[in-house]
């Protein structure tokens, strides 16, 4: 059996990793000429992390990222609401990384190159459109029709199974379903940038301020070579609502530059205890803006030979700072099905029907910002911070924010604790 992986972001290269650890030919092909290491950061939940340890990158996750110990979440004050322990802390076997996103694409990128052969990857080649071969759809190997960016010329390759790893804005999702398949735009616009400051509560935290009503600044440590020094390289992203929820106007792109003077104003005067944010988003060297965009879960992600992984299967707001981590996730739940199924259609269905409904559920999950109702409610009994404070917060309506966190960004500890590992069958 061998596979085509349309992606070389994190879905398609733990795709790529994870079929060959399940002793699966594959090739990625990325219409990106040159792969360098872009973003912010990302957090890996634990249950990504026990995969990503399970194929051979806990030293390189150890040396490069932040082993979360906490997420606060605080009023715009940074008065301190609820504080959940996370990673280790929380009772996993694994850590929760805080780390970024292009330097764990490199690392994952060169794991490929290095077990899969330095040819294992084209770059500068776009999927184009994929069809079976002659008889009933899925009895065949799929033709996948590629085109070379730089030179305009069409190739077609050969594969059993065609794997859609290409994102929010996915060719392959939009083959399989042409009819109509919208990006949702929460009504939030995101800025995004890295600063290097001195290290601020215990070097190793997410702080969440503020709520999603009006704007809200959510920042954490990426870097383990940074905090070495005794400094902090921080990841922050500045959410403010500007519109109502609906259908996108524009076109999704992480990469597009930002200005400050669109976000400083939102945030004037936010000086918490332990952060001063006015300083923080001043100190990015670029500032990368985006709105808050997913789409509605689909009624199935493949047919027949076809499937979709990560973004370009389930695309969900990050509040629970999920995303990368259920890529992880479906790359490995991937190559054991079809490892274990032998049949290329028997696997990949097998696959979606692990796959699918738990994504749907995080995607729904996601809309809800359950965890800012509470926030909100704090600042509306405590208007000045605190010291203004007019009414507490009850123990029970702490509780079910931590419940409404855990639904979208954990999985059972137990489970996932007592979980065997992967064993490819002989």
């Amino acid at each position: 059996m061998n596979a085509l992986v349309i992606g070389a972001g994190i879905g398609g290269l733990s795709t790529a990793l994870s079929l060959h650890a399940a002793g699966i030919d594959c090739a990625i092909v990325e219409a990106v000429p040159d792969l360098r290491p872009l973003g912010v950061g990302i957090n890996l939940q634990p249950h990504a992390v026990r995969e990503l340890v399970e194929l051979g990158f806990s030293e390189a996750l150890e040396g490069t990222g932040i082993p979360t110990n906490a997420l606060i979440y605080t009023t715009r004050h940074g008065d301190v609401v609820l504080t959940l322990p996370r990673g280790r802390n929380a009772g996993y076997h694994w850590p929760q990384y805080s780390i970024h996103r292009g330097r764990l694409q490199m690392i994952l990128l060169d794991a490929v190159l290095e077990r899969l052969g330095p040819d294992a990857v084209s770059l500068g080649v776009a999927f184009e459109d994929f069809e079976y071969g002659a008889g009933e759809a899925g009895a065949e190997p799929v033709g996948v029709r590629l085109r070379e960016v730089a030179t305009g010329r069409t190739v077609v390759r050969t594969a059993d199974v065609l794997v859609g790893a290409d994102g929010l804005h996915s060719t392959v999702r939009a083959r399989l379903h042409p009819d109509g398949d919208p990006l949702r735009w929460s009504g939030i616009t995101m800025w995004r940038g890295i600063t290097e400051l001195e290290s601020c509560l215990d070097g190793a935290s997410m702080v969440v301020a503020g709520a999603d009503d009006a704007a809200k600044i959510v920042a954490y440590p990426i870097c383990a070579q940074t905090r070495a020094r005794g400094r902090a390289l921080v990841n922050w992203v500045a959410e403010v609502r500007v519109a109502e929820p609906g259908p996108a106007v524009a076109k999704a792109d992480w990469r597009r530059e930002g200005r400050l003077d669109d976000v400083l104003p939102h945030f004037a005067g936010w000086r918490l205890p332990f952060l001063d944010v006015p300083t923080l988003i001043a100190g990015a060297g670029q500032v990368l803006e985006y709105p808050m965009v997913d789409r509605d879960p689909l009624p199935f992600w493949g047919v027949g030979r076809v499937t979709l992984v990560g973004d370009a299967a389930h695309p969900m707001y990050p509040v629970g700072s999920n995303g990368g981590s259920q890529a992880v996730l479906d790359a490995r739940f991937l190559a054991m099905a079809l490892a274990y199924a032998g049949d290329p259609v028997k696997g990949l269905a097998e696959y979606e029907s692990r796959r699918r409904t738990a994504t749907t559920d995080l995607v729904l999950a996601s809309r809800r910002f359950p965890v800012d109702e509470t926030v909100k409610l704090v600042e509306q009994r405590a208007p000045g911070g605190f010291s203004d404070i007019r009414e507490v917060i009850t123990a029970q309506e702490l509780s079910r924010m931590a419940d409404a966190h855990k639904i979208i960004a954990d999985m059972d500890v137990k489970t996932l604790n007592e979980r065997p590992s992967w064993t490819v069958p002989q």
